[in-house]
């Protein structure tokens, strides 16, 4: 196949992810775990989080541009000392609000879709630890069919 599509395209595009930001942070403010963290969310945070998953999906670089990127998505961490209980949480929210808005549900993509959303969370959270330096720049980080970023110790 020489046309192999994006995660993004695949998924249905900037209305996929807005769909499924709109259902998760629906389910989010009404979790008892996970809630609190977003007690005080602005309005349109569900539809930041799509252009940020958009873009990490191969969509257009529309976070990056609009929003300031990683370092802008990286403030909204910093200090909240999200633990390992409530990323679970976040996951199994999303994975649920995917299957309710109909992402597509074939092994490939969601394995994908499931692997970023693990490698994420796990950074979000060491992140938001106090004390944590993460760097201050870097790169949206762009996931395809089952191949993950470089990983580089201490970074």
């Amino acid at each position: 196949m020489t046309d192999v599509p994006t995660l993004y395209q695949w998924a249905g595009g900037a209305e996929a992810f807005e769909r499924l930001t709109e259902r998760f942070y629906q389910k989010v403010l009404a979790d008892d775990v996970v809630g609190p963290l977003f007690a005080h969310m602005d309005a349109d945070h569900p539809r930041y989080v799509a252009m940020w998953l958009a873009e990490v999906f191969g969509g257009p670089a529309r976070y990056s541009t609009e929003r300031g990127g990683y370092a802008h998505m990286l403030s909204h961490h910093l200090g909240r000392a999200i633990t390992e209980p409530q990323r679970r949480r976040w996951i199994d929210l999303l994975a649920d609000a995917a299957d309710e808005v109909g992402l597509p549900d074939d092994p490939e993509f969601r394995a994908a879709f499931m692997g970023y959303l693990e490698w994420g969370t796990r950074l979000a959270r060491a992140n938001s630890q106090p004390g944590a330096t993460p760097p201050a720049e870097a790169p949206v980080p762009h996931w395809g069919w089952g191949v993950a970023p470089p990983y580089t110790p201490g970074s």
